[in-house]
């Protein structure tokens, strides 16, 4: 299957590069998934096509601070550093700018000795493991010397550092947000609960290879990135009762759907609790096990997000609904607009 069937046009003052005033403010796309058809909605009215019974499955990982900017302690060098996934100890797999500059047994010292780091293993492609050494907690010093790890297509300064974090938040370990999930408010869940609908969690630390382009014509060269992602059996439990009794599970965004689809397609449909790591690969042609709708924004061209939407209302249907979304002049990435496919 070629890259090039998941192209569209998409000029670049519809990439926002900033968040609405109001969370809930965005514009949504309602999404019939076997018809195609198309309505225009504001955010807020979502809960009008959510059904007493039915189940909103939310990722609750929270983004870290992860951009950390440091000196090499012999030369005074300026040295940035992402942090990408926590290994043993104190160690992270990280990205750094400029690698060049950073060999094995290079130390950096990120805030007058409060946090240091020395490099242990180099890798292709700017990647490096540090083994950091801290006092105290290391999220908390993390909190007050770090950055918010925006994605590369947004140029703006965030203001408001919980803007690029969902309000139901809580496990840290995240290199970039959850962005379907930005558009609620504790208002709205609350009203989408009033009007009996479940609402449940999972986790999905999401890495930044959701944003790494697919580089191969052919999409079944594409190499997945892999993610970590955390189910309770209180959740699962849930799940399974709300399918039994013909409910259905809208997902939010495309991180709660890798970790519903590989639950139910390691278990035969059904969900259990666990943890582990997908590097599940979602395009036209995968039949969906776990989910009925989903809530998500408007991804990039070419990219695994636009495909595994396709897969779930058909390719013609959602480069339709994209194209329209252009027309339209719908915001596009992670502080635009949103779409429900239903």
């Amino acid at each position: 299957m070629k890259i090039d069937l998941f192209d569209f046009e998409l000029p670049e003052e519809l990439i926002a590069q900033v968040p609405l005033k109001n969370r809930t403010d965005s514009r949504l796309m309602v999404l019939n998934k076997e018809s195609g058809e198309i309505k225009h909605e504001i955010f807020k009215n979502v809960t009008e096509y959510l059904r007493e019974g039915d189940c909103l499955i939310l990722n609750d990982t929270k983004v870290l601070p992860a951009r950390l900017f440091g000196v090499k302690k012999d030369t005074g060098a300026k040295i940035e550093v992402l942090l990408l996934k926590q290994l043993e100890g104190n160690k992270w797999e990280t990205l750094v700018k400029p690698a060049k500059r950073v060999k094995e047994g290079t130390e950096i010292d990120f805030g007058d000795g409060l946090l240091t780091a020395v490099c242990t293993e180099t890798s292709e492609h700017g990647g490096r493991v540090f083994d950091f050494k801290f006092e105290g907690i290391f999220y908390e010093v993390l909190d007050r010397l770090g950055e918010m790890p925006l994605p590369p297509y947004i140029k703006e300064q965030l203001e408001d550092r919980d803007r690029y974090q969902t309000v139901y938040a809580r496990e840290p370990g995240s290199a970039a947000a959850p962005t379907a999930g930005l558009h609620f408010t504790e208002e709205l869940l609350k009203e989408i609960k009033e009007k009996g609908v479940h609402i449940a969690f999972i986790t999905l630390h999401v890495g930044l290879g959701t944003f790494r382009p697919v580089s191969a014509d052919d999409i079944l060269e594409h190499d997945m990135h892999s993610e970590y992602y955390m189910m309770t059996g209180e959740t699962a439990q849930l799940l399974n009762d709300v399918k039994k009794s013909g409910g259905r599970i809208i997902s939010v965004g495309t991180t709660s759907t890798r970790t519903l689809e590989t639950i139910a397609s390691q278990n035969d449909g059904q969900f259990v609790a666990g943890s582990g790591w997908t590097s599940i690969f979602i395009y036209p042609g995968y039949e969906y096990k776990a989910i009925d709708g989903l809530i998500t924004n408007f991804h990039l061209p070419k990219s695994t997000l636009i495909m595994l939407v396709s897969a779930l209302a058909g390719r013609e249907n959602v480069l339709h609904a994209y194209n329209t979304a252009v027309k339209e002049r719908y915001r596009f990435f992670s502080f635009g607009d949103a779409m429900l496919i239903i």
